[in-house]
């Protein structure tokens, strides 16, 4: 593939799985029980994340990332009470999934010489990862902006911790297990 073709083809994918992350997302805050006072849902809005940091390596899965929270933020969907908060919710937060891609190269190699174990453990490795990296994001901002919804007698921090996993690890499990699934049922030629 020419290297004009391929550019097009990187920018084109990014658009349509940036915006097809902001669809799952609004669907999880549409089916959401509003357990999350806060903000915060279990969504599968990083699948498609993941999936171009597989697909591209970090440059993909930074840029997707990146887009879903402008997106997110620009169409009014974002919680935002500071600027600094936002910034780390939305931007940085879901930027920094994409460095699930760190293994994109080492998926890519496990597909092709057909070892599936060994690149569902690079996928599973690269969406803990990302997820980890977004919690910790949500973690500090949860810290320092909503500090004074703790209950009484709690440090904030375990507060955070804890209001944060409560959607963040079923997200994780539950995107893992659809990236696997969709990337089982995708031609190997795909990551190539």
């Amino acid at each position: 593939m020419n290297k004009k073709r391929s550019n097009t083809l990187f920018i084109t994918e990014v658009a349509v799985f940036s915006a097809l992350a902001l669809l799952l997302d609004m669907a999880a805050e549409l089916l959401s029980l509003k357990i999350w006072p806060q903000g915060g849902s279990i969504s599968i809005a990083m699948v498609p994340i993941f999936l171009m940091a597989y697909r591209w390596g970090i440059k993909g899965g930074l840029l997707t990332g990146f887009l879903l929270g402008v997106l997110q933020v620009v169409l009014g969907f974002g919680k935002i009470y500071f600027i600094v908060q936002g910034f780390l919710d939305y931007f940085i937060a879901f930027t920094v999934v994409g460095l699930a891609g760190v293994f994109a190269g080492q998926i890519r190699k496990s597909l092709h010489e057909g070892v599936k174990g060994k690149w569902i453990s690079y996928v599973v490795l690269g969406s803990f990862i990302g997820s980890l990296l977004r919690y910790f994001c949500h973690v500090i901002a949860g810290a320092v902006f909503f500090g004074e919804y703790a209950p009484k007698g709690q440090p904030v921090a375990i507060y955070s911790l804890l209001y944060n996993g409560t959607y963040m690890l079923p997200s994780f499990i539950i995107s893992t297990i659809i990236v696997i699934l969709v990337m089982s049922a995708m031609p190997k030629k795909t990551f190539s």
